[in-house]
């Protein structure tokens, strides 16, 4: 950043980057726990029931050949992902990785806009051009979806940034894999976020595998919010198989971001099946696949609201046959919903236009060729 820069930022900051710097210094003791009343209970378990049964139907459709290219499940993290974002504000923003249909979902966007995304339909999130890894919702603010490692860490902390400018109270949510915090976007992120105070929580969804390496092979701190303290900044690691834990951990993460201090968030979770849909797994052992099976979070935390009154029995099946129904019913929308015409493929690679955009499709030269003289031509 340049001096004029720097200085440029130092007067536009404003009362809230001014308030969040000083909160910053001031103390780093947690918030006081969230409250969850019995609502939120019934909310977390009908959410997290509506993205296993939409991600089963999306492994489905994959081997059904209507969802190409590259496909990743949230299966076994649902209990993460309705903790996480149902600590947000509606205008809090969200970056993601390519794992992301549970984050969409739960985030308020249409399942059948999702599933139509992942058929590649003009009815998707990104209108059928962006797939399973590339969804990106303004309405909800949802930035994004990113295919890359670690691509969305440098976009999410310059958003927060952008809000530091602004002097709002919005807070950035930014979620990654563990495999995200052995790559140079990942320090690079966290130290500058700690510089300047950002309105920023960072969050390793941690399912213990790096596609098929283990994170104890990967990584030589393998508690990763420790990581944090290179940079000073607040951290915590939490069960992320309990949505009430991740939930609450989650609303001191974001109190701490919104006072002007980043916060890491290492969710502990688990990955039900591999990487993606085409990874048969078999670098788990048969004892492996037994315990995931018995730390299944929807059936364990269905199991707990029965347990203790919340709901019944009953109630379980009929939200499970909604939640079956929408995952129909989306597949359905998608099934019918038209492909985009080639024509509109660089329709948004820019959001306003720029000179020399390059509009060649795949097979066309890079120039016009010049006509060939005809026999017998006048020279």
């Amino acid at each position: 950043m340049s001096a004029q820069a720097s200085a440029a930022r130092k007067t536009t900051q404003g009362k809230g980057a001014a308030s969040r710097s000083k909160a910053a210094k001031a103390t780093t003791a947690p918030a006081e726990k969230a409250s969850v009343d019995t609502q939120q209970l019934i909310d977390f378990y009908r959410g997290m029931m509506h993205i296993r049964r939409f991600e089963e139907r999306a492994a489905r459709a994959y081997t059904q050949a209507l969802i190409g290219g590259y496909c990743h499940l949230n299966l076994g993290e649902e209990a993460a992902v309705v903790g996480l974002l149902g600590a947000l504000r509606d205008d809090d923003y969200l970056f993601t990785n390519y794992r992301e249909h549970g984050y969409a979902l739960a985030r308020g966007i249409d399942p059948n806009r999702v599933m139509s995304e992942l058929y590649g339909r003009v009815d998707g999130v990104s209108k059928g051009w962006g797939g399973s890894m590339h969804m990106f919702d303004m309405t909800s603010r949802l930035l994004g979806g990113y295919g890359i490692v670690g691509g969305q860490l440098p976009l999410a902390t310059g958003a927060a940034l952008a809000i530091d400018y602004r002097g709002s109270d919005e807070v950035v949510m930014c979620t990654m894999g563990d495999g995200t915090t052995n790559i140079g976007a990942f320090h690079e992120s966290l130290n500058i976020a700690a510089l300047w105070n950002l309105p920023i929580v960072y969050v390793v969804i941690n399912n213990k595998l790096g596609m098929g390496t283990t994170v104890d092979k990967s990584s030589a701190e393998p508690e990763l919010y420790k990581r944090a303290s290179s940079y000073r900044m607040a951290s915590e690691r939490v069960d992320g198989l309990d949505p009430v834990a991740v939930y609450e951990a989650t609303k001191r993460a974001t109190a701490s971001a919104r006072d002007g201090k980043p916060f890491l968030l290492e969710v502990m979770t688990e990955r039900l099946k591999g990487h993606s849909v085409v990874d048969p797994a078999k670098y788990r052992s048969a004892d492996e696949i037994a315990e995931l099976k018995l730390n299944d979070p929807v059936v364990n935390f269905g199991k707990k609201l029965v347990d203790d009154g919340v709901l019944t029995e009953d109630d379980l099946a009929k939200i499970d046959e909604e939640s079956t129904k929408l995952a129909a019913d989306a597949a359905e929308f998608a099934a019918n919903s038209p492909h985009p015409d080639v024509e509109t493929l660089f329709d948004y690679t820019y959001a306003t236009p720029v000179p020399n955009d390059s509009r060649r499709l795949p097979g066309q030269p890079l120039f016009e060729p010049a006509p060939i003289p005809q026999a017998g031509a006048a020279k």
